[in-house]
């Protein structure tokens, strides 16, 4: 910007620059498309997708952080989709899917809204408002679990992976070595995964 007038985007021959509410139907529109592709991949019954790369490479998977990762994606809505998938991957170690989708979801509300000239910042206060609920309505209705639930659980979170075949055993494992090193403090139980060391041949 220069002695107080407009500033001067410089972009790439060939960029076309949108603004407004055509900007924010096309990145909606982007970040359901990711939704989308990972949709139908979701819970124990998901299907599969066969992912060709460009050296024509097949992989068959139902993970939806793998297929995720496989996408090449350049609007900047759908990549912020992305990230959402990375930092539930990175916290949590699952759930990628279950996190793009109900992005997915609350991206189609929020055009709805849109729509009816309800302003973006009180929406997003409306889906603040809204989590905040949600927390309360878990922490109201938890429950403990036996073992045998949480290696059920464990299964579950295998099914569709490379390790599905020996997901009996790995489940096994796994939930043994999470309560082995596993504490109970003022806000529950903890569990510091950096405890538990994993050995490979």
């Amino acid at each position: 910007m220069y002695n107080g007038q407009q500033p001067i985007f410089i972009m790439k021959e060939g960029t076309e620059r949108t603004s407004g509410r055509t900007a924010q139907s096309n990145n909606i529109a982007a970040a359901k498309a990711v939704a989308d592709a990972v949709r139908s991949t979701l819970g124990p019954k998901g299907m599969d997708k066969m992912l060709v790369d460009s050296m024509g490479d097949v992989v068959i998977t139902n993970d939806g952080a793998t297929i995720l990762k496989q996408m090449d994606i350049t609007n900047p809505a759908a990549k912020m989709i992305i990230e959402v998938a990375k930092t539930q991957e990175q916290h949590c170690y699952d759930g990628t899917t279950s996190a793009v989708v109900i992005a997915g979801e609350l991206l189609k509300r929020s055009e709805d809204l849109i729509e009816q000239n309800v302003h973006p910042t009180v929406i997003c206060d409306g889906f603040r408002l809204a989590a905040q609920k949600a927390n309360e309505l878990i922490e109201n209705h938890s429950k403990d679990v036996s073992e045998n639930i949480l290696t059920e659980v464990a299964k579950t979170a295998l099914t569709g992976k490379s390790a599905g075949a020996v997901k009996e055993f790995l489940a096994d494992i796994s939930v043994r070595a999470v309560l082995s090193v596993s504490q109970e403090d003022e806000d529950g139980v903890v569990v510091n995964l950096d405890d538990i060391k994993v050995e490979k041949k």
